[in-house]
């Protein structure tokens, strides 16, 4: 097809999403289904019009989901409010580092033993399988202004922490395979893949999101510079951390998600004699005009802002994300595995993964079940694959890691959407009584 007709289809396709949106928010199915159809439609099974390769457009593909992570990481890190250093993380990184890999070496167990995958390879599988996705998972994750509640944060906050602590276990069974050094006896794995990636990111991104809100915040209070352009902001936060952690061999993923987490928990400075806008009349019009540059309001003024603009590339990062996947269900070979694989994994595989993680923790056993349910694969796996295919993964492999991974994330992207509002809904009942 010309450009034109790509850009007609292209603008055809996000003003239906803006008509059909209300009619679908109605439905119990979510956006990510609709998605899904609309890609596969597009694809060899339908019109055709879009043939993608996951082999051959790997480099491509890897690239627009990493771009679709990081603007998702940044989204989930602005919506938490909570400290970082709060007790309440820690069932979020049990989640993330104790589960997830529970989760890997369960997944690469029954590669080797039931499908007979080499070591290596039935690692990877297990990394990109592990990581529960922070973009599908909207309907889960927590809302700014709606009170603390710790399963929707622990959910969200996973989501957004295993698509960095996956890594490591990507490199290593990368590693296995010798398509990645992993130093003598692993010693280069564990000081610069696990210990500085996952640290390093993890500092850079708080450094780099705290220091610039703050001299965002001042500028704006002190000088009334650095107005707007809130757009701006958010780019180039996302890309300066991502930037500076992949610079010094650090985790991009866990340091743009950490930069958003500092820059929501930066803080106004007050100037001697002033008082915050009163609430009630007028105060709307005041704030329009005013609050950007209010000693006592700036900070929260740029977080709407930029979590405004980012939930807006976010949708569309979905949209093209999914749609993608959904033209690329014609690579999916290997359903002789998909029917007893997937269940496997969805119904025994996570809940045990939760089960074991969180013990000792004190969470009830519902709120473990639901969680245990809620492990949302998407576009983190998507991109994993990606890496993994680019990586030099052997013709023999690629073809089972791409049948399993997008019929893993299909099915998710199926039953979860069908199920998460139903089961949100008892939930919230369920806390009410």
């Amino acid at each position: 097809m010309s450009i034109a007709t790509w850009v007609l289809l292209g603008g055809l396709i996000l003003i239906a999403m803006i008509l059909i949106g209300t009619l679908v928010e109605r439905l119990p199915l979510s956006g990510a289904m609709i998605y899904l159809a609309l890609g596969v439609l597009l694809s060899p099974y339908g019109f055709g019009i879009l043939d993608l390769d996951p082999i051959v457009h790997a480099a491509s593909l890897e690239l627009v989901a990493e771009a679709a992570l990081l603007i998702s990481l940044f989204s989930v890190g602005l919506k938490l409010e909570v400290p970082i250093l709060d007790r309440r993380w820690i069932a979020s990184y049990r989640l993330a580092f104790l589960s997830m890999a529970i989760t890997v070496g369960s997944i690469a167990a029954i590669g080797v033993a039931a499908m007979g995958l080499p070591l290596g390879v039935a690692i990877v599988l297990g990394a990109i399988l592990a990581p529960t996705d922070p973009v599908l998972a909207s309907a889960i994750q927590s809302r700014p202004g709606a009170g603390f509640d710790s399963t929707r944060f622990s959910l969200a906050a996973e989501g957004a922490l295993n698509d960095g602590t996956a890594f490591p276990l990507v490199l290593l069974g990368l590693g296995i395979m010798q398509l990645h050094d992993l130093g003598d006896s692993g010693w280069s794995w564990w000081l610069v893949d696990v210990l500085w990636a996952t640290g390093g990111g993890m500092v850079i991104g708080k450094l780099i999101g705290g220091g610039v809100g703050k001299l965002v915040i001042y500028l704006r209070t002190r000088h009334h510079h650095a107005i707007g352009m809130d757009e701006f902001l958010s780019l180039g936060v996302i890309a300066v951390s991502f930037g500076a952690a992949q610079s010094c061999q650090a985790s991009g993923f866990l340091s743009v998600f950490f930069a958003g987490l500092a820059l929501r928990r930066v803080r106004n400075f007050p100037m001697a004699g002033t008082l915050p806008i009163p609430r009630g009349h007028g105060a709307e019009e005041y704030d329009v005009l005013e609050t950007a540059t209010h000693s006592h309001h700036a900070s929260g003024a740029m977080t709407r802002a930029v979590l405004g603009f980012n939930e807006q590339l976010e949708g569309i990062a979905e949209l093209g994300m999914v749609m993608t996947i959904g033209a690329l269900l014609p690579a999916v070979r290997s359903f002789a595995m998909l029917w007893w694989f997937v269940p496997l994994v969805f119904l025994v595989v996570r809940p045990a993964s939760i089960v074991l993680g969180m013990a000792g923790a004190g969470v009830p056993m519902y709120k473990q079940v639901l969680m245990g349910w809620l492990g949302i694969r998407g576009i983190g796996s998507v991109y994993y694959l990606m890496f993994a295919l680019n990586r030099g993964i052997a013709e023999a492999f690629a073809p089972d890691l791409v049948s399993l991974t997008l019929g893993t994330v299909t099915a998710s992207i199926i039953g979860h959407g069908i199920t998460v509002q139903p089961l949100m809904s008892w939930y919230e009942r369920h806390q009410l009584k």
